[in-house]
């Protein structure tokens, strides 16, 4: 994908400062099709090139915030060096640095940008560890049969993307444990697994 074609999957206004940084890392950003584990990556290649890919379904806000995340590992590796954490101290404050300019009513609805200021105090590897950022920038999504299991009853059973039903349980520390329906055996799962209610045939 060239990088001006990208520009129809960010905000209006981050379009041009967004290619700017992309052309100046000479990063190439791949669209790909929707991934269950990850909403984008980045990697240097064995050529030394750098390659971020980006899930096509993503609405334009987690779009930008997905792809500044990504190029925040590339400048963080680059001004200090490969042996960092990929998402210590180093990369952080890149992160914050990078997207400052974006965080502004221009760019972001109004109403999700004290949960995006929230989540910039102390960034996270993935921003679905957020449940608060996570609904504001869900209520942008097309809509879609998927809910967050924080926000399932306990006892609702659900459906995961290969098909498998779980019965939602109780809360232990950060996780919520459900039981597969098929083998009893309980799983830990995140509060911020999208999932599709599961409505058994009676």
């Amino acid at each position: 994908m060239s990088v001006d074609s990208i520009g129809v999957f960010l905000p209006d206004l981050a379009i041009q400062p967004v290619l700017a940084m992309v052309q100046q890392h000479d990063v190439v950003v791949k669209v790909v099709p929707q991934r269950v584990t990850r909403h984008g990556d980045y990697r240097q290649l064995p050529s030394g090139s750098h390659q971020i890919t980006i899930n096509a379904n993503l609405n334009p806000y987690r779009f930008l915030l997905t792809l500044i995340h990504e190029l925040a590992h590339l400048e963080a590796f680059k001004n200090y060096g490969l042996r960092i954490k990929p998402h210590g101290k180093e990369w952080k404050l890149v992160f914050r640095q990078l997207f400052l300019p974006f965080l502004r009513p221009e760019i972001f609805p109004q109403e999700v940008l004290p949960y995006l200021a929230h989540y910039f105090k102390n960034p996270k590897a993935s921003s679905d560890s957020d449940a608060d950022l996570s609904l504001a920038l869900k209520s942008y999504d097309p809509e879609n049969e998927k809910n967050y299991i924080f926000e399932l009853p306990v006892g609702t059973q659900f459906k995961i993307h290969n098909g498998r039903v779980f019965t939602k349980g109780n809360k232990r520390v950060k996780r919520f444990e459900c039981t597969e329906n098929s083998t009893g055996r309980t799983y830990l799962f995140s509060p911020n697994a999208e999932v599709e209610t599961y409505i058994p045939d009676h």
